[in-house]
């Protein structure tokens, strides 16, 4: 399979779960989601239907799937959604827009789970909730996610970082927590460098890289960190 091959095939596993997400969705709206043209789309929903999913279309409007039709067996109560999308309004306020891609990719998946009637309602909470901070939406990092991935394997991370002074220098660091503050996250993790632990803003990191390389987990939780270091 080569990368257009593979390419389609996530794009139209993303399309299932976006007609799964809402109860009518376009062609136009998909093909400006994934970037691409309208007749790609068209393919892309021929491909569903042969494969034996049942789409809808209602002419002039757009796709939808018939009732009954999910990927997976979980239900989740009217109650439980709407905690979801409360959950989902915070994280949008959030500044690190790889965070936010994150999540709310996986909110999708679970709204595509939902009967019609909580979908209906969790899509109406959605549009009725907003919170003052950050209204704007901006973002200000594009890191926590890669971030959250060194901190659970134990991976070495090189970054380019610019300090309050605006000095840039290069670290090799070991993270080791993520803090949120209401300016962006902080990033704790020991320093190479520095040999000891330091405070990271994630705004302030230019660039980031993962490397191949593991450390050995420092052997404390959160707290322990700050009953021993404050």
């Amino acid at each position: 399979m080569n990368d257009n091959d593979t390419n389609r095939l996530s794009r139209i596993t993303a399309i299932l779960t976006q007609l799964q997400t809402k109860r009518l969705v376009t062609a136009t709206t998909l093909a400006e989601k994934f970037n691409v043209s309208v007749r790609t789309i068209y393919r892309d929903i021929r491909t569903l239907e042969q494969s034996g999913v049942p789409i809808l279309t209602e002419e002039g409007k757009g796709y939808s799937l018939m009732e009954g039709y999910r990927i997976h067996p979980i239900t989740f109560t009217e109650n439980e959604a709407n905690a979801l999308i409360l959950a989902e309004q915070l994280v949008l306020r959030n500044k690190d827009s790889s965070f936010i891609k994150d999540y709310t990719d996986a909110i999708d998946k679970i709204k595509a789970v939902l009967k019609h009637n909580v979908k209906d309602k969790a899509n109406l909470l959605s549009d009725r909730t907003r919170f003052s901070q950050n209204i704007n939406r901006e973002r200000t990092s594009n890191n926590l996610s890669s971030l959250q991935f060194a901190i659970t394997n134990f991976t070495l991370v090189s970054i380019a970082y610019i300090n309050e002074t605006k000095k840039s220098s290069k670290r090799i660091i070991e993270p080791f927590a993520l803090l949120s503050t209401q300016e962006n996250w902080l990033l704790v993790a020991w320093c190479r460098l520095r040999k000891e632990f330091r405070y990271f803003r994630l705004d302030r990191i230019k660039s980031l890289e993962i490397l191949l390389v593991k450390f050995t987990p420092h052997k404390m939780n959160l707290q322990d960190f700050f009953d021993k270091y404050y």
